[in-house]
């Protein structure tokens, strides 16, 4: 059965990118504790400057308040990143992983239903499990892993395209063939 490998694949894959949840959520544990350093340090300087740089009633030194622009400067960028760490592991290979392993799922079961030549149908079955390989895939080892050529591979666009031919050709083919029995090849 043609599609049986796409809802595998799907499945399996699904597990891989739903688990990048955990991995956020383990991220989320330091986030408080850095969203409380930063918002000592940026209320402090608030004070400071709502008392026009004083502190107990002594004027604070350039150096002083440097520091404290400074603490919490970093205090800021600090939660930034690691706000940003998150999201890109959100917004990347764990949204786009989720939704292709379903995509491959729901084309796996659809293939079983779908009276055309086995060729078409094939070729259909590799255009998602490569798609979402280069697209999702590379997102994945990139964001995940750090490993920068997988962001290369990206930036190819072969992932992208071949889901986009693939929902194409489901697309026409569903019109053209489908059946309410199964086909076997």
């Amino acid at each position: 059965m043609i599609g049986q490998k796409n809802i595998a694949f799907g499945f399996i894959y699904l597990v891989f990118t739903a688990s990048l949840g955990i991995v956020m959520v383990d991220k989320y544990e330091g986030f408080g504790k850095v969203a409380q350093e930063k918002q000592v340090s940026v209320g402090r300087l608030q004070a400071l400057k709502g008392s026009d740089f004083e502190e107990e009633l002594e004027p604070l030194s350039a150096i002083q308040i440097a520091k404290a622009n400074t603490a919490g400067i970093l205090g800021i960028n600090k939660l930034n990143n690691t706000e940003a760490e998150i999201d890109a592991i959100k917004g990347g290979p764990h949204a786009h992983g989720n939704l292709e392993s379903v995509l491959n799922i729901i084309v796996g079961l659809t293939l079983c239903f779908i009276a055309a030549a086995a060729w078409l149908k094939q070729l259909i079955s590799w255009l998602f499990i490569i798609g979402t390989l280069m697209h999702s895939g590379m997102l994945y080892l990139g964001t995940v892993f750090g490993f920068s050529w997988a962001f290369t591979l990206l930036d190819t666009g072969i992932g992208p395209f071949a889901i986009l031919a693939g929902l194409l050709l489901m697309g026409v083919v569903s019109i053209k063939n489908f059946s309410s029995k199964k086909v076997v090849d």
